[in-house]
Formats: structure tokens, sequence, C-alpha cells
């Protein structure tokens, strides 16, 4: 299986703070990973450092065939064309309709033929289930579609991996299973999930590898 995620002897950074030390991951095509810690255990940092947020200043880090210790400014935005993210607070925005938050994210990352990108929205919208909403403002979605625009967003421009933090942190339990079954479709379908959460109910519900951030490192957590 080929890597999508590969880290050795990796250290991740807050500004000059060390945060993790001594990682050593590897994540292949089409696997779901959670990411599991307590708060302030360094996941975010870790997502954050995966799509060049934060510098890999120590040890080799690469994602989706794109080694991060020495990349350059200008080549971030091919990386993150390969790298679907998911926040909790879903960051959309909220003054332009479902259609127009899609298109502004394929023209930010070179489509320019509009009829393309029509098709390309429409492709994304039926996949998370939201066909009918094309037209609507985000205040008038629910939390469950809202997060499920923010993965439609995620997949415009069919990336090797999507990075979730804590996407369904903020969502009821009903629509949390909704949002489950969504990414374990994605997953599917052939594509990397790396997701952060604090719910161990999903992990017993949807079980799947588990890695854990703890005491400075990331270990594997026995199944």
């Amino acid at each position: 299986m080929n890597s999508v995620i590969s880290i050795k002897n990796g250290s991740v950074f807050q500004h000059e703070r060390l945060i993790l030390n001594d990682i050593n991951l590897e994540i292949g095509e089409g696997e779901f990973v959670y990411l599991i810690g307590r708060s302030g255990s360094g996941k975010s940092s870790l997502l954050k450092t995966l799509y060049a947020d934060i510098p890999a200043k120590s040890g080799s880090f690469c994602v989706a065939g794109h080694k991060l210790n020495d990349i350059r400014r200008k080549d971030i935005p091919q990386l993150r064309r390969k790298i679907g993210i998911v926040f909790q607070d879903f960051q959309l925005l909220y003054d332009r309709t479902v259609e127009k938050n899609l298109s502004f994210v394929l023209k930010a990352t070179g489509w320019k033929d509009e009829n393309s990108i029509s098709e390309r929205i429409d492709e994304v919208l039926q996949l998370v289930g939201l066909e009918g909403k094309r037209q609507s403002m985000p205040h008038q979605l629910s939390g469950g579609e809202q997060q499920s625009v923010a993965i439609a967003r995620a997949l415009l421009n069919s990336p090797s991996v999507i990075l979730a933090d804590e996407p369904t942190g903020n969502l009821d339990p009903e629509t949390t299973n909704d949002i489950m079954k969504l990414l374990m479709k994605i997953r599917d379908n052939g594509t990397t999930i790396l997701m952060a959460t604090h719910n161990y109910n999903l992990i017993l519900k949807y079980p799947s590898r588990v890695i854990s951030c703890a005491n400075g490192t990331i270990t594997e957590s026995a199944k």
C-alpha cells in the first residue's frame, strides 16, 4: 500500500516550543485513522503541520507526494489541492450561497471554465446529499448540512487525503452519525482520512485504526 502520509523521526513545534517529538507514522491510501488525545496534546498542531500551516522543522514529513520540510511558500497551494481540510466550526463564507462558497474555492485553486466549475459543484453536492441546497445561504442550513457543505468543499479537487479536526464536535448525536457515514463513504471511494476527535463513542461505533497523542509523542493504540 502506498503511503499518503509519511512521518519519520518528526517533531512538531508551535513557534519555538516543542509540542510532539519522535513521530513515526505511515498512513496508506484509503485508510481511515482516528487521532485521539486530550486537549492540548498536539492533535491540531500535527494536522496543521501536515497541511503546512505550521512549518515542519525537524524529521521527515511527506503528504500526498509533497515533502514538507523544505516546501516553498509558492508550492503550498499545490499541496493543498491534494488535501481536503474539514474544521469543527465549518468555516464557510456566510455572505454567499453554497454554490458561491464552492466556486470561490475552485477559482482560487485555478479552475477557470464556468461549465466545469458548475459540473464539479453538482458532483460534490450530490455526493454529500445536498443537491437541492445549491442556492441556500449557510444560515438557512442546519449544522449537519453546513458541515456537509464543508466536506463537499474539501472534496472539490479530488484530494488524496482529508484532514478533519473534530468535524463532529459541534453536532448532535444523530447528525454526527450522518457525518460519520458520509466520511466512511468517502473512505470507501479511496480517499485517506485522518480525523482528530474527542468522541470515543465514534471509535466504538465506527471502529478503525487509532493513533494517540500523549506525553509529547504519538503512539498506535491497541485495537
